[in-house]
């Protein structure tokens, strides 16, 4: 089934009691919150907390309210507008505009789909001993196959990445209780503090954290659910949703935290800097004394890779139907998706070697934490736009809020690019990173300034 044919297939206001239409309004922000627990957080909460300890579980929270605030918002466009993030920029802004930020979002998307093969390849090879090579093939074949869940509707689906997500935190939650760590350390980790090594892990978990094809996904997702019909109901379903976002969210919280505390707790006494998942597999096992610590690990890190490439290969979908209004084939809209992702992942492979995991993988958050932008500003401007949102436009405080969440994560973005790129780029690739900054403000000033233009309703 496409987005189109499954919106509006649940209706929770038609159900016998209270109870009912709240369970049959939570679901959409538990396939959301999978993007935030995928094989990139893995890596770089993984390297975060081997190389310094509890120092970035700040980054975590801080990331997780952003979260928070911006998932709200991307789920109160779609309840009220019954607009994708995609299809609202469609009708808002330009056609080259458009078509713009579509290329910018599936570099987003790439990035997030090769982290999330990689780490499904790796958990296969941890697990069955099967070349990486051989494990990404396979995760297309798997996720084709799972997403034919919808044909049976999107509780089906929602079902299944609860199973797995439940699936990671009971591991993860093992694996915590393995590697008791002390409460003292952990609580300081809360403190803010963040130093020039540091900024690039941090910046990283931010872009694993917030991830731009999310708040594409949530927008519609939540359309799933029929169209309230009254202030009553339309006032319940954004209250509902929020719940459902507060909820998964926090789940997404808990598995980063633990994943971070272990390598914390493990890695970093011992001064080891972990640069692989199978190298943080392999420590497990003799660092806590049991074979358990490294199956829970494989197992958790497959249950990952399967959710999110589950999310991630619908968000493709949203993204290049909301964009480019395609009506063709949504099987076939999967296989390109699929094919965007594991071409890249498979070259990058057998180009660097299936030793440096853990780089690449940061390094396609960092993509993510760049693109996020892009995304960001034209939510906060919809969703406080009255001509879009009605009376359900975010009031003065949350608009404020959304506006400083987003100049924090472009403020943070600048800094890691002026940071990196000033001491690896010289003469004609750094007149080239500036050349391709200066256009990148531009549109964001652009996407901030410019008058919206709602040329038609998307369907």
């Amino acid at each position: 089934m496409s987005p189109q044919q499954l919106a509006g297939t649940l209706a929770p206001e038609q159900a016998p009691t209270s109870s009912r239409r709240l369970l049959a309004y939570l679901g959409p922000a538990t396939l959301v919150g999978v993007g935030y627990m995928d094989p990139g957080n893995w890596a770089t909460d993984l390297e975060g907390g081997a190389r310094f300890g509890y120092q970035l579980l700040w980054v975590l929270v801080m990331a997780n309210v952003v979260a928070l605030v911006m998932q709200t918002l991307a789920a109160r466009l779609g309840v009220v507008a019954r607009l994708d993030l995609a299809q609202a920029c469609r009708i808002a802004y330009p056609r080259p505009v458009a078509l713009v930020l579509f290329v910018l979002c599936e570099i987003a998307i790439v990035a997030c789909d090769l982290a999330e093969v990689i780490g499904s390849a790796v958990a296969l090879n941890l697990l069955f001993g099967l070349p990486l090579l051989a494990g990404a093939l396979v995760t297309v074949l798997d996720v084709l196959v799972l997403l034919a869940l919808q044909r049976f509707g999107m509780r089906k689906l929602e079902a299944t990445v609860l199973v797995l997500v439940s699936t990671i935190g009971a591991c993860l939650a093992l694996e915590w209780y393995l590697a008791s760590p002390s409460l003292a350390p952990l609580a300081a980790g809360l403190v803010p503090r963040i130093d020039p090594a540091s900024l690039y892990v941090a910046v990283a978990m931010l872009g694993a954290t917030v991830m731009p094809h999310n708040l594409y996904l949530h927008s519609w997702l939540v359309q799933s659910r029929a169209a309230p019909v009254g202030r009553a109901a339309l006032r319940r379903a954004l209250r509902y949703n929020v719940l459902d976002t507060t909820v998964a969210l926090n789940v997404a919280l808990f598995i980063n935290v633990a994943i971070l505390v272990v390598a914390a707790a493990v890695f970093h006494p011992r001064g080891m800097a972990v640069s692989d998942l199978r190298e943080a597999h392999e420590l497990l096992t003799p660092l806590l004394g049991t074979t358990l610590a490294g199956v829970l690990f494989a197992v958790a890190l497959l249950c990952a890779g399967q959710s999110s490439t589950i999310t991630g290969t619908l968000a493709g979908q949203v993204v290049m139907q909301g964009f480019l209004r395609l009506r063709g084939s949504p099987a076939m809209v999967r296989l390109v998706t699929r094919a965007v992702a594991v071409i890249p992942a498979v070259v990058a492979i057998g180009v660097l070697g299936e030793r440096s995991t853990v780089g690449l993988l940061v390094a396609t958050q960092v993509v993510l934490s760049l693109q996020l932008p892009f995304a960001l500003v034209p939510l906060v401007r919809f969703t406080r736009d009255r001509r879009l949102m009605g009376e359900h436009a975010s009031p003065p405080w949350l608009a404020a809020i959304a506006t400083i969440a987003a100049v924090l994560v472009i403020a943070c973005n600048g800094w890691l690019v002026v940071a990196s790129v000033a001491d690896v780029l010289e003469g004609a690739w750094a007149v080239l990173a500036a050349a391709l900054a200066i256009p990148a403000l531009a549109l964001l000033v652009y996407l901030g300034c410019a008058k919206l233009r709602y040329v038609e309703r998307a369907n």
